[in-house]
């Protein structure tokens, strides 16, 4: 039971953390004029939290 209290709390955080991260990257293209760069950023930040989450659900 506790560990899925754990597993639920991580998949909030790192929810938030790619919210986080897409704030950020649509701060670069809007008003840095760095399409790239903020694409990079989300596309890169959503790789992680997937990746992550199916570590932690695996374990």
């Amino acid at each position: 039971m506790l560990n899925i209290v754990y597993h639920i709390l991580f998949l909030l955080f790192s929810i938030y953390i790619l919210i986080e991260s897409i704030v950020y990257s649509i701060y670069e293209i809007k008003n840095e004029k760095n399409v790239f760069g903020g694409i990079c950023v989300i596309a890169f930040s959503i790789f992680c939290i997937i990746f992550c989450n199916i570590v932690v659900w695996m374990h």
